[in-house]
């Protein structure tokens, strides 16, 4: 079912959240994890994703970004898509011991979708438009401080899996454009 949350303008800046389905903390695993930053430096480097500021939680990913080609929804279609089939070839492989129980919450989920076998990213972008600098401010902050919020760091830019670091001038695993504003940490 739909909540509103689309992509609408086509050169337009988002903030999107790509959750697990069934909260699965996939990311707990550095695999997995990996999987998800290769996707995303493929999809700056060969479909245009311009990421602003991102983080990588247990069960979901926020960014802030555009595509320069015009085709945000493409592009996040198609990193669900191959992040899905990389997930499931580690899920099914001797090395992952939840395995059965993570294939039962996938599979659980697909069963709403037709042919569906094995879903593992919810459909939803959950995908606000950003349209004003105190927006942008806002959203930054928003993502930077996730891990915070979460008890996992004191610091922003401590967390590794996040671009707090980027605009802290630190060592990261994802290359960002840095939007121009004072950078707080909580």
């Amino acid at each position: 079912m739909s909540t509103g949350y689309k992509i609408i303008e086509k050169e337009g800046a988002y903030f999107l959240t790509f959750q697990i389905v069934g909260w699965v903390d996939i990311f707990t695993r550095k695999v997995y994890r990996d999987i998800a930053i290769e996707s995303l430096n493929f999809c700056q480097k060969s479909k245009g994703l311009e990421i602003f500021a991102y983080v990588i939680m247990s069960n979901h990913i926020h960014l802030f970004a555009r595509s320069s080609k015009g085709d945000l929804s493409g592009t996040i279609r198609d990193f669900k898509s191959f992040t899905t089939k990389k997930f499931l070839e580690i899920i099914n492989s001797k090395i992952e011991s939840r395995s059965d129980w993570m294939k039962m919450v996938f599979k659980y989920h697909a069963k709403f979708k037709n042919k569906q076998t094995n879903q593992v990213w919810t459909h939803e972008n959950h995908a606000e438009h950003i349209f004003s600098q105190k927006f942008i401010e806002q959203k930054i902050n928003y993502i930077h401080n996730n891990p915070v919020r979460s008890g996992i760091v004191v610091k922003a830019e401590d967390y590794f899996y996040s671009s707090a670091r980027n605009y802290a001038d630190t060592e990261s695993v994802i290359d960002v454009i840095i939007v121009d504003f004072l950078w707080k940490t909580i």
